[in-house]
């Protein structure tokens, strides 16, 4: 799917993608590689705000809630890391089959 030069070359453009997703389509915009993980970072960050808002107009459920939700984000945004890191286009559980950037 990704050459192995496009990897090794971006492995640090993908694992910042988890923590600003703009910033590898700024600066490897060549990169299939650095674009994959940017899309997985803003479908993780689309998701974080969609279920921030939703579980923070709940009151008492959503707000129990909502600390639990935001661990399994964080948990996401580490095995997204990892993946990078290792040079893997590995989709994120549960959320990773979308696409969001073309």
């Amino acid at each position: 799917m990704h050459d192995s030069t496009d990897i090794q070359n971006n492995k640090g453009m993908a694992i910042v993608a988890y923590i600003l997703f703009f910033i590898p389509l700024i600066a490897a915009k060549d990169s299939k590689f650095a674009w994959y993980h940017a899309n997985q970072g803003l479908t993780l960050l689309v998701t974080a705000v969609i279920v921030n808002v939703i579980l923070g107009i709940i009151p008492f459920i959503g707000w129990i809630l909502l600390p639990l939700a935001n661990l399994a984000i964080f948990i996401l945004a580490i095995l997204g890391i990892v993946a990078a890191a290792q040079g893997q286009a590995k989709p994120l559980p549960l959320i990773g089959k979308y696409t969001l950037l073309k």
